[in-house]
């Protein structure tokens, strides 16, 4: 996972700084030098960090810090602020115009991952009620147009493209004109990949650029080259006056210098991430958000957003119902661990948890296999509905017959088994709470009522 060293290395040193109660000027020092030490191994442009930890050396040599009653905290706190800032402080969104079609141009080198990008955009922008249109200007790869045509084909999205021998400014000033008659709102300009130091290319985007208008030109690059990315969007952006910037690949295991670095030297806001394959893994850029996932603070906020996108809202409901009745069932099971399966890799989805999004815990747990949702899966369809209505009753030639059906070993049965009954009981002790807690109410003052 991204920033997982740049984490360790982080928390590690706050952790020591905790544990010191009161600090001197030499403790902040002494945590700064490890700040510093672990950016730079994370690719972080050098002048970035420089500036970055002068600022939080300021902030937290103040009397008002180191005479605190948690100046650990404090400090911990300044540095999380200035990681946010770094990285742009808010959320960009996208500038949509008032007079449709919105034009959105994506730019970049090869192999950052545009085409796929794209198809992500559109799907992104339509669950945000829009109506995309994707646009093949790229008719120099070999293929690049089919690729977007079988991403739209799976999206259900147009995909405008032109015959051979076709210009890409022309490409795109007819896919505008198209959108326009079609009623689609917004265009993606999908176009070819280049060397910053193609000068042809470079001028043939520099004439798109004056061609169509485009109210956002999109940077796409690729977050594991590191220290490249930022150059290249610096490149970029003094040609053609970048917008935003969507970084991909986020999920790799890179050091994400790129990340902390674009905004501070090319002013560009990063506006998206890529987190995976999945033509849903596309997700907006929030600073804060990030800063606090890097600190090992977790990102409630995101996984809760994940979560209402994914989740049937009649299904959640009615397992709520279950839940209360205490009839949950291993179909019901099942059920919740489906819908876990829509929101993403399990090793995202812990490290937004507060408390195991640390670098620490996450390496207790150890990696994740989201093929054992999986196996889980296959054990219980194996199973007959009475089955899974009375798992109480399966006996040990049901669990061999269940074992050789689902193609995993009798142990591994018992294993579901028993972690379904553990889910029941923990579900049993949350409702006795929620019951005591609903009980002790009427003592309670005005806001702390339980509703």
């Amino acid at each position: 996972m991204v920033f997982a060293s740049l984490a360790e290395k982080l928390q590690e040193t706050f952790r020591r700084l905790r544990n010191k109660g009161r600090l001197t000027e030499a403790d902040v020092d002494e945590a700064l030098r490890e700040v510093r030490r672990a950016l730079l191994s994370a690719d972080v442009n050098f002048q970035v960090v420089k500036d970055f930890i002068a600022r939080i050396r300021e902030r937290a040599i103040g009397q008002n810090v180191l005479q605190s009653l948690t100046p650990a905290q404090q400090v911990i706190k300044i540095v999380r602020d200035e990681m946010a800032f770094l990285m742009g402080g808010v959320q960009s969104k996208i500038n949509f115009s008032p007079r449709p079609p919105t034009v959105i141009m994506l730019v970049g080198l090869h192999g950052a991952g545009k085409t796929t990008t794209a198809a992500k955009l559109a799907n992104a922008l339509r669950k945000q009620g829009r109506r995309p249109l994707l646009a093949a200007a790229d008719v120099y790869r070999p293929a690049a147009i089919k690729q977007l045509q079988v991403l739209g084909k799976q999206l259900d999205i147009p995909v405008f493209s032109a015959g051979d021998g076709q210009r890409p400014v022309d490409i795109a000033a007819a896919a505008c004109e198209h959108a326009r008659g079609a009623g689609r709102d917004t265009v993606i300009l999908d176009t070819a990949g280049r060397l910053h130091i193609d000068e042809e290319l470079m001028q043939e985007l520099e004439a798109l650029k004056a061609r169509v208008h485009p109210h956002e030109i999109m940077l796409v690059v690729d977050a594991m080259t590191g220290q490249v990315a930022v150059d290249v969007a610096k490149e970029f952006h003094q040609r053609l006056g970048l917008d935003g910037v969507i970084l991909t690949k986020l999920d790799g295991d890179s050091r994400g210098g790129a990340a902390l670095s674009v905004k501070a030297v090319t002013g560009c806001p990063i506006k998206f991430v890529g987190t995976g394959e999945k033509l849903d893994a596309l997700e907006p850029f929030h600073p804060d958000r990030m800063a606090d996932r890097i600190l090992g603070m977790g990102d409630l906020l995101t996984l809760i957003e994940k979560a209402q996108t994914a989740f049937d809202q009649e299904r959640a409901a009615r397992l709520n119902q279950k839940i209360k009745s205490a009839d949950f069932t291993l179909e019901d099971f099942l059920e919740q661990l489906q819908e876990v399966k829509k929101l993403g890799p399990l090793q995202q989805l812990i490290g937004m948890i507060p408390g195991l999004g640390t670098a620490k815990k996450l390496k207790e747990l150890g990696e994740i296999d989201d093929k054992e949702l999986v196996y889980v899966e296959a054990i219980i369809n194996s199973m007959t509905p009475w089955e899974r209505r009375h798992p109480h009753e399966i006996n040990g030639s049901r669990r061999r017959r269940i074992a050789r059906g689902s193609g995993v070993s009798v142990q591994d049965v018992n294993r579901v088994l028993k972690q379904f009954e553990q889910t029941r009981k923990m579900i049993k002790q949350l409702m006795g709470m929620e019951k005591g807690m609903k009980k002790g109410a009427k003592q309670l003052p005005g806001p702390f009522l339980w509703k």
